[in-house]
């Protein structure tokens, strides 16, 4: 008997997925970058889209694996630049939707880890159209493993806190002493513009400064750069670096798994491309 070949496996499983709809939209993960950790859910969903309304950051090889006829529409929110208006971006699924196509809403990570992905559905919602979340791999925990950092570590931590800086201060802004006080590792979104703000209040909150923190800027891409340091320098060594957006702050024990890790796992990427 004839073993089934991949692409066969591959479409015995597609039978089995949801149909993407005319007038229905799907928000889709697209992941932290590297299409190789694009879920097969979202490669479906690409290749059924009339439209795909993307994130700037969504890696461009990602989008090429679209419908070949697909359009592609740009409602970027990138941090520094222009961005679409969030109500603007709900507006046209829904416009996009009445009209009667078959619409992916492509956000980077995953669509319901600061990705706006909640409002979106619920304006979808509210204006009655069909809709669906494809759950992506969030930049935040991808980062970790791109930087050969465990997220968890028995004897180390026994949670893990995701949080974003977008707002570091201010009456939006999070209690960073009560999330010092936890003792438990920090993955911070949205960090860069604030990180010596962040750092600052962390260490105010009770945090030692020699407490190990990482940058991971542009995690699981080729022009990927993590940069290890302390609570206390963290920001000066980023900003030396030139380090920029997008990227995550890791803060915590887990961080001091990497020099034992990183090692091995670099002699195994160089084995791979030899």
């Amino acid at each position: 008997m004839t073993s089934a070949t991949l692409g066969q496996k591959l479409d015995a499983l597609r039978a089995g997925f949801p149909v993407l709809r005319p007038g229905h939209v799907w928000l889709v993960g697209a992941g932290p970058g590297d299409p190789g950790l694009l879920t097969l859910a979202a490669l479906a969903a690409l290749d059924a889209a009339d439209v795909v309304v993307h994130d700037a950051l969504v890696d461009p090889r990602v989008l090429a694996l679209a419908r070949a006829d697909a359009a592609l529409e740009r409602a970027g929110k990138r941090g520094g630049a222009p961005s679409v208006p969030q109500d603007a971006i709900s507006r046209r699924l829904i416009a996009l939707a009445r009209g009667g196509k078959r619409v992916v809403r492509l956000k980077g990570g995953d669509p319901f880890v600061f990705a706006r992905g909640g409002e979106e559905a619920m304006a979808l919602a509210k204006a009655a159209i069909p809709f669906r979340i494809l759950s992506g791999v969030t930049a935040g925990l991808a980062g970790l493993v791109a930087a050969s950092i465990p997220a968890t570590l028995r004897g180390v931590n026994q949670a893990i806190i995701l949080a974003t800086g977008h707002a570091a201060s201010g009456p939006d802004g999070l209690d960073w002493a009560a999330l010092a006080r936890t003792g438990q590792p920090l993955v911070i979104y949205m960090a860069m513009h604030k990180l010596g703000e962040i750092a600052a209040a962390l260490a105010a909150g009770g945090l030692a400064e020699s407490t190990p923190a990482a940058v991971i800027a542009s995690a699981t891409l080729p022009e990927e750069r993590i940069l290890v340091s302390t609570l206390r320098n963290v920001a000066a060594d980023a900003a030396e670096a030139k380090l920029a957006a997008p990227a995550i702050l890791a803060v915590g024990g887990i961080v001091a798994a990497r020099e034992a890790l990183a090692d091995a796992v670099a002699r195994l990427k160089a084995e791979a491309v030899a």
